[in-house]
């Protein structure tokens, strides 16, 4: 005779479907396990949440490298890490840092966990964590669909923006979802702000005085040529505006700032309409690889303006409130755009005219690596959209 064997936990079962109700929430979970700049268009779950029950202790999951877009959020009670390293460590203590994570979950007992992606681990950890509601994207039947008690419609639609993408968590368990729940909030933190303040007045420049330009992305198919960036940075600093650059401390990153650099000096500085004189450039101050997220943050905050590609700091200078310029090649601007937490125009997308492809979500023309729709941007279209900002 088979040997009786209990229910187990991973069991492919329906969670139960139960009215959701915000009244006596005392815990939830949010998850977010992407790149810096998703876990940041994720924050307005957190603020939303908080709102509608004031009561609840909101905590979040995300990975180690991304936790400075959550730390100090003022609606976040908890902040939990996965170190992507873990892997690297061995089985051993690779597994004992799943356990830990695993306890100090359980021990919150959870009432909610949203889960704001397609990973995998977040339907392990509903299973596990056994909230009484839990919510995620609707994605494939069986297993996935059966690990949560409600689903929202899409992970991603490339006519709605993520932010409106999360929110839609919230609003399939029947929370009304307002205006002032839309705002994406980050806090740089008293020691980023400090060194920012020093490091602008140890080289003379005012807040709202320079434009801030991050042209590099992780991604090389998302960045803007360095002669063209080149020629943006001489016209706007031509035009008596700082210019402040920065970087992530990646290798690629940091030589895409020193290609800008040399294409800048090969230029002859303009002269002036006036027979004898000569135009004096603004000077620029390179501040690649030599920023935290926290301090990058604070410096956009300082900035007149932000120039930067569909990256991680054009959402940051967004989130700052600072008026920011785009530059979007193959990813989707209506889903991915700078987001206004104002609502009142104050940031712009540039992208090609002339590529109905356009955007195609490949990774480079073909997948070369390589996006003709940003080879091709004239920088005359980046500056329009510069100094008309500059200009309101």
């Amino acid at each position: 005779m088979a040997e009786s064997r209990p229910a187990s936990l991973w069991q492919n079962v329906a969670m139960p479907k139960t009215a959701f109700s915000a009244a006596g929430l005392r815990r939830a979970l949010v998850i977010k396990l992407r790149h810096h700049g998703d876990v940041l268009l994720a924050a307005p779950v957190i603020c939303a949440l908080k709102h509608h029950a004031p009561a609840c202790e909101v905590d979040a999951l995300v990975y180690a490298d991304t936790a400075p877009m959550l730390e100090g959020h003022p609606a976040l009670s908890r902040l939990h890490l996965i170190d992507r390293h873990w892997k690297r460590q061995g089985l051993k203590r690779q597994g004992a840092a799943e356990l830990r994570l695993i306890a100090a979950l359980r021990a919150r007992r959870y009432d909610l966990v949203i889960h704001l992606s397609v990973h995998t681990r977040g339907a392990w950890l509903v299973r596990l964590l056994r909230p009484r509601w839990s919510v995620a994207p609707r994605f494939r039947p069986g297993f996935w669909a059966k690990s949560f008690s409600h689903l929202y419609p899409a992970q991603s639609h490339p006519d709605r923006h993520t932010v409106d993408t999360n929110l839609d968590s919230l609003r399939a368990l029947g929370i009304d979802v307002t205006a002032s729940d839309r705002r994406v909030t980050l806090v740089p933190g008293v020691a980023a702000e400090a060194r920012i303040d020093a490091l602008l007045a140890a080289h003379g420049l005012a807040s709202r005085s320079f434009v801030h330009i991050h042209p590099a992305s992780r991604w090389a198919f998302k960045c803007w040529p360095a002669e063209r960036v080149a020629a943006l940075c001489d016209a706007l600093a031509a035009k008596g505006l700082p210019i402040v650059l920065t970087s992530a401390p990646d290798a690629n990153e940091m030589a895409l700032i020193a290609a800008v650099q040399a294409a800048r000096a090969a230029v002859t500085c303009p002269r002036s309409s006036v027979p004898g004189t000569q135009i004096e450039p603004a000077p620029t101050l390179d501040l690649s690889g030599q920023l935290s997220l926290k301090e990058l943050a604070a410096l956009a905050a300082r900035a007149r303006l932000f120039v930067g590609v569909d990256s991680a700091p054009m959402h940051i200078a967004a989130a700052m409130g600072t008026p920011t310029v785009g530059i979007f090649g193959p990813s989707g601007d209506r889903e991915w755009g700078p987001w206004d937490n104002e609502g009142g125009g104050r940031h712009r997308v540039v992208a090609s005219l002339n590529h109905p492809c356009r955007p195609c979500g490949r990774a480079g023309c073909e997948d070369s690596k390589v996006s003709d729709c940003l080879t091709s941007l004239p920088v005359a279209q980046v500056l329009a959209a510069c100094l008309e900002l500059l200009a309101s």
